[in-house]
């Protein structure tokens, strides 16, 4: 039986397949590589020292997923595979609402089909909007998002919550990310964005190793210590063992289940620039701009319920969170194109 990862050569499909692999469990990698890189799946390759079932193709095409669930014998699915910049989304909502959307639909059309009736799904914080309180707990209402690529998360989740409904044979697992950085030890993978990162922690290291002259840093005037935006900064390896203990625990599971994956802690834009300059000895240059839209001030998770539910917590800190992602990017400065 093998795991199906959609979206597997992103950045934090990358990292879980490595995270799969040590945990024992088989899988097969689909992924149309619209915004990421087939390298990073050769280099997974060589991390775990074992080759990849890959198929290049689209979740948005049937055919090309039923093809796979016939020829592999697919027991789960963790669904990484949609479009994820929040700027972009506001610029081009259509495009985020057929990929994310439409893509999840045909997805869960082709796992009916073939009786495969367990999944994880790649969520995000941005379900609970603009919270009127910090830290953030899983019963916090959601979907009043700030942004169209928030809206899919959360359609997708109510989408998920109605296949549970209408079939309680289906296990389902949401996990609601709040802010991926960092990189694997090793270096040899980690987040390689297509054109301007939309995220902070690939636009740091970028301006650090000379890629860019200065970071643009959205809006100085929020209410936080600073003026700078807070979110809860997760390393991507921590993440990626989330991943690991839900589908550990879907089997045992009865009820639609929704875990925040966080440190609990939040941290500023310009800490989070602090740190890295202290880490990696460069200075990176910024300049405080207009804020983005989309943006909200504070972000950060309460973590206990994946203590608790899954048995899982983050233990990389700040300082390996940017040692990291120093290392990934001061040794590939053009990401995978180098």
């Amino acid at each position: 039986m093998k795991v199906l990862v959609t979206g597997a050569a992103g950045y934090i499909g990358s990292h879980t397949c490595i995270s799969l692999h040590e945990a024992g469990f088989d899988f097969v990698v689909f992924d149309n590589l619209c915004n990421s890189s087939q390298e990073s799946l050769s280099r997974v390759e060589k991390i775990i020292g074992k080759k990849i079932e890959f198929v290049k193709g689209d979740i948005r095409d049937k055919k090309a997923l039923d093809e796979v669930f016939s020829k592999y014998e697919i027991d789960s699915v963790i669904h990484f595979a949609g479009l994820k910049a929040v700027g972009e989304s506001v610029t081009n909502p259509l495009e985020y609402y057929d990929n994310n959307i439409n893509g999840t639909l045909v997805l869960l059309e082709v796992m009916k089909k073939h009786n495969c009736k367990k999944i994880v799904f790649s969520s995000s914080a941005t379900v609970y909007g603009d919270p009127h309180t910090t830290p953030i707990k899983e019963n916090f209402p959601v979907g009043a998002t700030t942004n169209p690529y928030g809206r899919t998360k959360y359609f997708i989740e109510e989408i998920l919550r109605d296949v549970y409904i209408s079939d309680n044979d289906f296990k389902i697992v949401l996990l609601r990310y709040f802010n991926p950085v960092g990189a694997h030890e090793s270096g040899t993978i980690g987040e390689d964005p297509n054109g301007i990162p939309n995220n902070l922690m690939p636009f740091i290291a970028q301006t650090a190793v000379g890629k860019r002259e200065f970071l643009s840093v959205f809006g100085g005037d929020y209410e936080t210590h600073d003026g700078t935006g807070v979110r809860d900064y997760i390393h991507v390896v921590d993440l990626a063992a989330g991943h690991v203990k839900a589908l550990e625990k879907i089997n045992s599971i009865n009820e639609v289940l929704t875990v925040n994956l966080g440190t609990g802690n939040g941290y500023s834009v310009l800490d989070m620039i602090k740190a890295f300059e202290n880490t990696s000895g460069k200075k990176v240059a910024y300049k405080i701009v207009d804020r983005r839209a989309g943006d909200i001030a504070k972000c950060f998770a309460d973590p206990s319920y994946a203590k608790e539910t899954l048995d899982w917590e983050a233990t990389k800190g700040i300082e390996q969170m940017c040692s990291d992602t120093w290392n990934w990017q001061s040794n590939n400065p053009n990401g995978y194109k180098s």
